[in-house]
């Protein structure tokens, strides 16, 4: 097994650093689905510690899109679909734009606008409640969707408008919030792919962290049943 692994890997990733982004993929599925939000935000600044610049968003996003479908998958009944009616136009939007600019950044401001914007999550102005209406979903959909392709862990942001428009409903929120990430982490793969990055190099390790991230997911969603709403909130 402890030669198979390199094989499987990426070439300029250490065997013991992809074994920690898997149990990383895990924990932070857990606390997403049992959370609300958080988990890709957390998972994003391990991966920028250990991976090279070029493949953190792309790869961050094909295992955001694994464990968010597979959310959607265990909660689709609790999702407001008329939200992301007005959410997935957005993405599409959103995304072109990005594609046009897609750029390959240097590793030092990948990790400096990462932080940057881990930053402004945590102690940024909130959201103002006259802006989570319909068409302040579809423009926060749009911008969220153009900065995902650079920074990639808006999650954050696009829960803030879903918790306040479901009343802090703890199912209908973490259930909505994985169908529009959903939506949002989809056009990750055909951008990056347009752009010359080899998905090929990184599927292993793609799946590796997506099947972790279901264990999670399952945890995270069973603590988040046994919790009140306001607990949640």
């Amino acid at each position: 097994m402890s030669e198979l692994l390199p094989l499987l890997l990426p070439e300029n990733l250490a065997p013991q650093w992809a074994l920690l982004l898997i149990l990383t993929a895990a924990l932070t599925s857990a606390v997403t689905a049992a959370m609300g939000a958080g988990g890709g935000v957390m998972l994003l600044a391990v991966m920028a510690l250990v991976m090279p610049a070029a493949a953190i968003i792309p790869v961050h996003g094909m295992v955001q899109l694994g464990s968010n479908a597979n959310r959607v998958l265990l909660t689709w009944r609790d999702v407001n679909w008329r939200v992301i009616a007005w959410f997935a136009p957005g993405v599409i939007l959103g995304a072109y734009a990005a594609s046009l600019l897609l750029v390959r950044l240097p590793l030092e401001l990948v990790q400096l606008s990462i932080a940057a914007f881990i930053l402004v999550l945590c102690w940024g102005p909130a959201i103002p409640k006259v802006a989570t209406g319909p068409v302040g979903t579809l423009l926060a959909s749009t911008v969220t969707s153009f900065v995902s392709l650079f920074v990639g862990a808006t999650g954050p942001l696009v829960a803030a408008f879903i918790k306040q428009q479901q009343s802090h409903r703890r199912l209908q929120t973490v259930a909505t919030f994985a169908a529009a990430m959903t939506l949002q982490h989809l056009p990750k793969a055909f951008a990056f792919a347009a752009a010359g990055f080899i998905f090929r190099d990184w599927l292993a390790l793609i799946a590796a962290m997506i099947a972790a991230g279901a264990g999670g997911t399952w945890l995270g969603l069973h603590l988040l049943r046994r919790m009140s709403d306001q607990h949640f909130g």
